[in-house]
C-alpha cells in the first residue's frame, strides 16, 4: 500500500521473492556476485539441507563478508564460496544444473566504489548463467545506472537479456519511477 515504507518495494525484495517461487530444496543456486552475502543468505535458505549455493565474487572482502554471515546463519556447508569473477561462472557448474541464478551489479556497499562490475565481464557470466539455468529456471539481475560506469553496464545488460525474448524466454523489467537519480532495474529472465 502506498502509505508504506516496503512500498514499492526494493528490488533486491522482489528478486527474493521471485526467487523464492521457483527455487525448492535440494537445488542448486548460485550468487554470482556475493557482496555482503544477503543474496548468498537467501539462496542458502532455500537450498535447504540438500541444496548447493555457489557464491562467487573477486573481492576478498566480499566473500569474507558473505562467509561471516552465512556461517553466523550456522548455513556454511551449503554454500561453496569462489573468490573469482563472476566472469568464470561457466568453469564452476555444468550445463542445465542451476535452478535460480542471482546477480547485484555495481560495487560491494561499504568498500571502495571505483571496484565495480564490469561490463565485459558481466557480459560473459550472463551468457554461462542462459546456459546453466535449467528450463524453468530463474534468471534475476540488478543493475545499477546511477553509478559512474553502471550507466553503460546497465544499458548493455538491458541490450542483452531483450535478446533472450528471441528464445522465448519471459522477460520482466522493475525499477522505480521519479527519483532523484536514476533508480536500480531488476531484470528477470524465465528459461523455457
Amino acid at each position: 500500500m502506498p502509505g508504506d515504507s516496503h512500498f514499492p518495494p526494493r528490488p533486491t525484495r522482489l528478486a527474493h521473492d521471485w526467487i523464492a517461487s521457483i527455487a525448492r530444496p535440494g537445488d542448486l543456486l548460485i550468487d554470482a556476485t556475493a557482496g555482503n552475502g544477503h543474496d548468498t543468505l537467501h539462496l542458502a535458505q532455500l537450498a535447504g539441507p540438500n541444496g548447493k549455493v555457489l557464491a562467487l565474487d573477486i573481492q576478498p572482502a566480499a566473500i569474507q563478508s558473505a562467509r561471516t554471515r552465512i556461517e553466523n546463519a550456522g548455513l556454511l556447508e551449503r554454500v561453496h564460496f569462489i573468490q573469482q569473477s563472476h566472469a568464470t561462472l561457466a568453469d564452476h557448474a555444468a550445463p542445465a544444473s542451476a535452478s535460480a541464478i542471482m546477480f547485484n551489479l555495481g560495487y560491494l556497499p561499504g568498500e571502495e566504489h571505483q571496484l565495480i562490475t564490469t561490463t565485459a565481464d558481466t557480459l560473459t557470466a550472463l551468457d554461462a548463467a542462459s546456459s546453466i539455468l535449467k528450463p524453468g529456471g530463474l534468471l534475476t539481475i540488478i543493475c545499477y545506472p546511477g553509478h559512474p560506469g553502471g550507466d553503460h553496464e546497465t544499458q548493455a545488460v538491458l541490450d542483452w537479456i531483450t535478446t533472450l525474448s528471441n528464445h522465448h524466454w519471459r522477460i520482466a523489467r522493475y525499477s522505480a519511477i521519479a527519483t532523484r537519480r536514476p533508480a536500480p532495474i531488476l531484470l528477470a529472465a524465465h528459461k523455457p
